[in-house]
């Protein structure tokens, strides 16, 4: 049965549709066909970053009945009226219309706040909206250098708000089955973890020259805490994550969330604190990026290990995955992926039999919405979401120890967390800090 205001939603968009096909005719509005939940059963949702994954996930957000969105900021004034519009006209929406996120925080009705910017942006964006006293949903990796995600696991203790970390891989039934098959012991002793993952936008942009910013960007407040550098696309919407300034490559976008799986599988919520990385850039295509298209990385535990190959521009993986992750016992193994998981069982030649039952789910999927609505509860009930900061925080230090470790050719690392710093390395650990540009300082939350 469809809730309220899902019923009130579907109308609005039935009305545009219909509106669209045969002409303008009058429609009494919805709220007053369908009514609305109580006030204070209802979510304000912010969003800072309207492009493309934070509008996917404040859409996700409004596709649930007790949440509006009160706002929406974006350095690119063309692309926020097109997403205030679209909502406007989807949802029924009326949000207001920020260019610095900051004035955005000051409104005070806004109880949560989505952030899908640049990952350089992510700590700034967290700390700041958290101590206007707002929940935060922010994408993932949780940061761009490790110092930040410390400071963002602070600030959501220190100002006690609800933050949850885009893995929403933490909200799917298919790696939650495939998690309790190996603690239960279906493949026996877990000894190994290994991850694939080939995608050709690993490779970055083909190379264009520097040229005027485009009408309506302030791309001075894009850059914020980055080194000042010529407006460049690849730069810019979609290609960002490619260059060490505001990302960290196809490592840190599909990184987190695998290696969060194999450390979630143990539930582990501890840094690493040894890392072996190979990594080059031997691609054959002229592409524009700082980050590596190729990469082998292995985290040893204290009971298994994970490796992680990663080799960007190829489609091509595995059991015919071009990504996944396989848990690897003595009993058999475990393949899975969003869409689904395969129990692949060993052979017992004494005993001709195999050692455990085969087994095959795929009828899986993507999870955002499952993860947004775990974080509106959480809202609600105050409780812990599915992955707050610290399980953030480790699944990010994976990925820059390694990237640390490939940047400055030194292919084994040894982490202390303790004391927040490479034992063996000092200049890995002149990475840890990130050094903001002026104006902008990196939060002090002590």
């Amino acid at each position: 049965m469809k809730t309220e205001r899902h019923s009130r939603r579907d109308f609005i968009r039935k009305s545009t549709a219909a509106t669209a096909a045969v002409g303008t005719f009058s429609v009494f509005p919805a709220s007053v066909v369908f009514g609305k939940p109580a006030p204070s059963d209802q979510v304000n949702v912010a969003l800072i970053g309207c492009r493309n994954m934070g509008f996917g996930i404040l859409k996700h957000h409004l596709d649930n009945d007790d949440v509006n969105c009160v706002a929406m900021c974006d350095v690119d004034s063309g692309l926020l009226q097109e997403r205030v519009t679209e909502v406007r006209k989807t949802y029924g929406d009326e949000p207001k219309r920020y260019s610095d996120y900051r004035k955005m925080l000051g409104q005070k009705d806004i109880d949560a706040v989505i952030i899908g910017t640049p990952d350089h942006w992510h700590c700034l964006n967290m700390v700041d909206a958290a101590a206007a006293g707002k929940d935060v949903y922010v994408e993932k990796p949780m940061a761009n250098t490790i110092e930040e995600c410390n400071i963002m696991t602070a600030a959501a203790s220190y100002y006690d708000r609800v933050v949850q970390v885009g893995q929403q891989q933490r909200s799917s039934n298919v790696f939650r089955e495939t998690m309790s098959m190996v603690r239960s012991g279906t493949i026996g002793p877990l000894r190994k973890v290994n991850i694939w993952a080939n995608f050709n936008y690993g490779l970055g942009a083909t190379p264009v020259m520097d040229e005027p910013v485009p009408d309506g960007v302030d791309y001075d407040m894009w850059l914020g805490p980055a080194p000042s550098r010529p407006f460049n696309r690849n730069h810019f919407h979609g290609s960002w994550r490619h260059y060490w300034n505001y990302g960290g490559g196809m490592f840190s976008d599909w990184g987190v969330h695998l290696i969060d799986m194999g450390l979630w599988v143990k539930n582990q919520v501890k840094a690493p604190t040894e890392v072996m990385t190979f990594a080059t850039n031997n691609s054959g295509f002229e592409k524009s990026r700082d980050t590596f298209d190729t990469m082998n990385v292995m985290f040893p535990t204290k009971d298994f290990v994970i490796n992680y190959d990663m080799t960007a521009g190829v489609q091509e993986g595995p059991y015919d995955n071009l990504y996944g992750i396989s848990f690897i016992g003595d009993r058999g193994t475990i393949k899975a992926d969003r869409s689904g998981y395969r129990v692949i069982p060993e052979w017992d030649g004494d005993k001709k039999e195999f050692m455990t039952e085969a087994k095959e789910f795929n009828k899986g999927g993507e999870t955002h919405a499952e993860h947004v609505r775990n974080f509106i509860d959480c809202v609600k009930s105050r409780k812990t979401p599915a992955c707050p900061p610290e399980v953030g925080r480790v699944a990010a230090l994976h990925v820059h120890v390694a990237n640390i470790s490939a940047r400055i050719g030194e292919p084994y690392l040894v982490w202390d967390d303790r004391n927040n710093r490479f034992s063996n390395s000092e200049r890995a650990n002149s990475y840890i800090v990130p050094q903001y540009r002026a104006p902008w300082r990196l939060p002090d939350i002590l």
